[in-house]
């Protein structure tokens, strides 16, 4: 698998000393509040060694964000769908530590990550949910050029409320213009 480099971080492989960092935030609702309902209940050591597994043997389609000098764990992004056929992927993504949150990881790992969907993959749309109240999320996403495509009104059940869930997309086209607009070092 490639790694790929920005100044700040790296996307590679997932590696057996990422299991610790992994562990670290899945179960910590101060994270997990703002991802799918795959993290409604607690996630056990087992869970997590069966997530890696997947990953290491190629079943997942992505890479851990980890810092560009070190090689350190910081988050990971993936496709949580990816349709080769019709040239669409779902990402997820997260930081894992929110001492690590409002550092230009997330920003530089998804510009990395965009750059490989589009370019490597040659997927002409990339898409995500989010929940409204996910506000540093719906900025980045926003910054990096998607726009939201849809609501579904209170698809979602989260501390007593139910939530909408916000449905953004981003075409390669989009990208590319984004691309020749802005210099290199802003993604």
């Amino acid at each position: 698998m490639p790694h790929l480099y920005g100044k700040k971080v790296m996307l590679r492989e997932y590696r057996d000393s990422d299991f610790e960092h992994i562990r670290a935030w899945v179960n910590n609702p101060k994270i997990t509040r703002n991802l799918s309902d795959i993290f409604l209940y607690p996630h056990s050591a087992e869970q997590t060694r069966r997530f890696m597994e997947r990953a290491s043997s190629g079943e997942l389609k992505g890479f851990v964000v980890a810092r560009a000098d070190t090689g350190e764990y910081l988050g990971q992004i993936d496709f949580t769908r990816l349709d080769l056929k019709n040239g669409c992927g779902e990402l997820g993504m997260v930081i894992g530590s929110e001492a690590n949150h409002g550092k230009g990881y997330g920003t530089e790992a998804l510009g990395l990550f965009l750059d490989f969907a589009f370019f490597e993959l040659r997927l002409n749309r990339v898409e995500l949910l989010c929940w409204p109240f996910n506000t540093r999320a719906r900025r980045l996403y926003e910054k990096m050029g998607f726009v939201l495509e849809g609501v579904r009104r209170q698809k979602r059940f989260r501390g007593g409320t139910y939530h909408d869930e916000l449905c953004y997309g981003l075409l390669k086209e989009e990208w590319e213009q984004r691309r020749r607009q802005q210099p290199q070092s802003e993604t």
